[in-house]
């Protein structure tokens, strides 16, 4: 009996011990649990910040701007590149050099032929001008002679009879109203002899002789014979000289500014700017005037500028038609 009473008392240790077991086995669990639940909600925070990182990315779309190698190009091209190209040039070129060839002006100096200095003088300022000599003048065959060696062009100035003669001065070999047709022819040719390098001639005076068809037709036929062409110097409002040449299929123009009416820079200046306006504005003019020391002077003083306004100089011959 005594037996039994211990076996049963030593049971009761063995059911504790797997109570126990049991109990710790399930406390691991749920620290084990929950471990796992912590570390796999961690994760999911360490993705977020993984988002961050994605930004960077977003701003991929300015690179494709820069891989042009030429970051540095592509910045000078925006800065002051093209601006500089293109201001500079306007600015320097055309005051340097001015396109030429706006207006074409031809320069007639009447009146010559009374002595040689006047030629040099003219002849010194380098530009093409044309002299148009007065047969007879005390040195009309030198200067004639000069111009050709100077290669500068020359014309016949052929003294006509001016409204108020003979009041009015006239050389002693002017054409008259009074004349017959053939004195007038044998007049007009034999200032083609006195002056053979002349490429054409002009009136001198004739405001009177100009206006009578009549007359005209014989110097325009003695010159049409020789090929040279006839300049009006429009001398009378009521000239017919240039509508007969071109109706004889004669090579001619008309005048279309005196420059020195006047002896005074001031004057001449004024004149000169005139026909260089029209040269603009109509291709080419024609200016007459005088060898006087003013206009010798101003002519010095401001033709060899006027290709810088866009004027080319040029012999008469090069504006008839």
């Amino acid at each position: 009996m005594a037996k039994s009473g211990i076996n049963r008392y030593k049971q009761k240790p063995g059911g504790g011990r797997y109570a126990a077991l049991a109990i710790l086995a399930l406390i691991i669990l749920t620290v084990g649990g929950y471990l796992i639940v912590h570390r796999s909600s961690r994760p999911a925070q360490t993705v977020t910040p993984a988002a961050p990182v994605a930004p960077p990315v977003q701003q991929s779309p300015v690179v494709p701007n820069t891989p042009p190698p030429a970051t540095d190009d592509s910045i000078s091209p925006t800065v002051p590149s093209p601006p500089a190209v293109t201001v500079v040039p306007p600015v320097i070129t055309p005051r340097e050099k001015p396109s030429p060839g706006t207006g074409l002006l031809a320069v007639i100096i009447d009146d010559m032929g009374t002595n040689l200095q006047e030629a040099r003088a003219l002849a010194d300022i380098g530009v093409p001008i044309t002299f148009s000599i007065i047969p007879g003048l005390h040195s009309y065959r030198e200067v004639a002679a000069f111009a050709a060696a100077g290669r500068i062009e020359t014309m016949i100035h052929i003294p006509m009879q001016p409204k108020g003669w003979p009041q009015r001065r006239l050389e002693s070999n002017g054409l008259l109203v009074s004349m017959a047709d053939a004195d007038i022819s044998a007049h007009v040719e034999g200032f083609i002899k006195d002056i053979p390098g002349a490429a054409g001639a002009n009136n001198h005076m004739g405001s009177e002789f100009t206006e009578h068809e009549d007359k005209m037709r014989p110097v325009l036929e003695a010159l049409g014979r020789k090929g040279l062409f006839f300049i009006d110097s429009m001398t009378s409002a009521n000239t017919v000289g240039a509508r007969m040449a071109h109706d004889m299929a004669i090579k001619t123009a008309r005048r279309h500014v005196f420059l020195d009416n006047e002896q005074n820079d001031a004057y001449i200046r004024g004149q000169l700017k005139q026909a260089v306006a029209l040269a603009k504005k109509k291709g080419a003019a024609i200016a007459i005037c005088h060898p006087h020391p003013a206009t010798i002077r101003t002519l010095a003083a401001v033709l060899p500028d006027l290709e810088r306004q866009g004027i080319t100089l040029v012999a008469a011959s090069r504006l008839v038609k």
